[in-house]
């Protein structure tokens, strides 16, 4: 059986490797085991690169900086289906209309005030992390939301009549391997961040399951583009939980590798 790691890895970042000669619908679905080691990752590029940046140039700086790292890294893959999303929420009155704009390629207003303000969230926290001191924590929260891309897939059906990215995602996403992928994002964030990486985890996975409800209300389902608003919204989430965190260390400070 090929070893999917790559796959999962060119999928959600712009890491080079060797890619498959040909990559069938089975091969993408059993790369969600993946998903939240390719998280953790890119966690660890994150944390260096934010150290490293704070050595360079005011936190301010850095966290605009680093925010820009992860938008290249991930190639806005997320933030575009973000966009899409909320536009399709906001302009369509019925499932078949919000689908048919959330495949429209271009950006509405909907989107760019969602884009607008998901930035702006990061940014203020990613800065309030660097004045905490607390710029380890950055190896979590991509590593919590790729896990939610998986549980998502497990809650919710595809939508789109006609198939797309996602839709391998959602039908080959078996109990089997999102409990395996399940028990690797525990450990992972376990050994990120201890008790309080658990608890993120434990939060994540509430709201994974209240977006399903939700896009399943309004959607009938979910989409590729779902799994990438749901990635924005895991990530914004985890690193508010931080900030908090760290805002009251008495009340939230628990043992971890990184924390």
């Amino acid at each position: 059986m090929k070893c999917t790691l790559p796959l999962a890895l060119t999928f959600l970042t712009v890491f080079p490797w060797f890619r498959f000669s040909e990559v069938t619908p089975g091969d993408l679905a059993r790369s969600l085991f993946w998903f939240p080691w390719v998280g953790a990752i890119l966690g660890l590029v994150y944390w260096g690169a934010g150290a490293g940046l704070l050595n360079l140039f005011p936190a301010p700086a850095a966290a605009a900086l680093l925010l820009v790292i992860t938008v290249l890294l991930t190639r806005s893959l997320h933030l575009d289906g973000l966009a899409d999303t909320v536009d399709g929420l906001g302009g369509g009155h019925t499932v078949e209309a919000r689908l048919a704009i959330m495949k429209d390629s271009r950006l509405g207003a909907f989107g760019a005030v969602s884009l607008v303000l998901v930035l702006l969230l990061k940014f203020s926290f990613l800065l309030a992390l660097f004045d905490q001191g607390g710029e380890r924590a950055l190896v979590l929260f991509p590593l919590i939301s790729r896990w939610g891309q998986v549980l998502l897939a497990a809650l919710a059906p595809y939508a789109r009549p006609g198939g797309g990215l996602g839709q391998a995602l959602t039908e080959g996403a078996t109990p089997r391997l999102v409990v395996a992928a399940t028990i690797s994002a525990l450990l992972l964030s376990l050994l990120a961040g201890g008790l309080t990486g658990l608890l993120s985890l434990v939060l994540g996975g509430l709201a994974v399951w209240g977006l399903s409800r939700y896009f399943k209300r309004r959607l009938g389902g979910i989409t590729g583009d779902v799994y990438g608003a749901v990635n924005e919204i895991l990530e914004t989430l985890v690193l508010g939980v931080a900030v908090l965190r760290g805002a009251w260390p008495g009340s939230l400070h628990f043992p971890g590798l990184f924390w």
